[in-house]
């Protein structure tokens, strides 16, 4: 969490008109977090951080910051609410049957976050939900609302930009992992006279909302992470990382979907 004063050089820095880019770069802090500040400079009051409409405010943010925010990214790329038949939500992630190891480290997720410490499993053709019930989902994601994620707008609240800019890498392997993949590309190069294969790793992440690509990024940026558009196949929703470094750090903090 940033104190007052931290928030207050930040902005200072951006009103002589240094760049988002710069100013996240020298002190660390998100462009997300930033912009949000030039709306409300100050934290919200302790118990008015979560508000739940339904069953009134929660008095703290989840305690265990890593696995929220890995969380929040599933959720961004495979995730819904819907309400249930009482006064309770069902929060349920899509995890391919292909990545068993995958649907272990939601459930761990959901059952981390979610204040009965519960969830289950419900099988489908190709995929398994996990799926969390409690009445605290809508004031837990915010981000919830009708229609699809791609046709409305996709923004952090503060304390949800303070617990990613605290657990980036977390928030960063929840995207990959629900609508991302770590894929080996190859090519052909004139090594000494003669056309060899050369193979590379990348990873791409791919999602129709703006807004969630955007998140990606910003938090890629603070990481040092380079990325790229990549249109190829007609696709203008990919983001790539491609360069060895960049891959390095992925491979070392994300990895494939186990």
């Amino acid at each position: 969490m940033y104190d007052l004063s931290t928030r207050e050089r930040a902005l200072a820095l951006v009103a002589q008109g240094r760049s988002l880019n710069s100013v996240s770069r020298e002190t660390g802090i998100s462009r997300s977090a930033m912009r949000s500040w030039r709306t409300r400079i100050t934290p919200l009051p302790r118990m008015e951080r979560t508000p739940c409409s339904r069953c009134g405010p929660v008095s703290e943010p989840p305690a265990d910051g890593a696995s929220y925010s890995y969380l929040l990214g599933l959720y961004l790329g495979d995730g819904c609410i819907s309400p249930g038949m009482k006064t309770g939500y069902y929060l349920r992630i899509a995890c391919s049957d292909a990545w068993p190891g995958l649907i272990e480290a939601c459930a761990a997720a959901v059952e981390a976050i979610n204040p009965s410490k519960k969830s289950y499993r419900v099988q489908a053709v190709g995929y398994t939900s996990v799926v969390g019930y409690s009445r605290h989902w809508r004031c837990l994601f915010p981000q919830h609302g009708p229609g699809k994620k791609h046709e409305r707008a996709i923004v952090l609240e503060p304390w949800q930009q303070e617990i990613v800019d605290a657990h980036p890498w977390e928030f960063v392997r929840g995207l990959i992992h629900s609508d991302g993949c770590r894929v080996t590309n190859w090519t052909e190069k004139l090594i000494g006279g003669e056309r060899k294969r050369y193979e590379y790793p990348r990873y791409f992440f791919t999602n129709t909302s703006d807004d969630i690509r955007r998140l990606y990024t910003d938090t890629l940026d603070k990481l040092g992470v380079e990325w790229t558009h990549c249109t190829r196949g007609g696709n203008a929703f990919n983001i790539s990382v491609a360069r060895k470094p960049s891959v390095a750090l992925m491979d070392a903090h994300v990895g494939p979907k186990y």
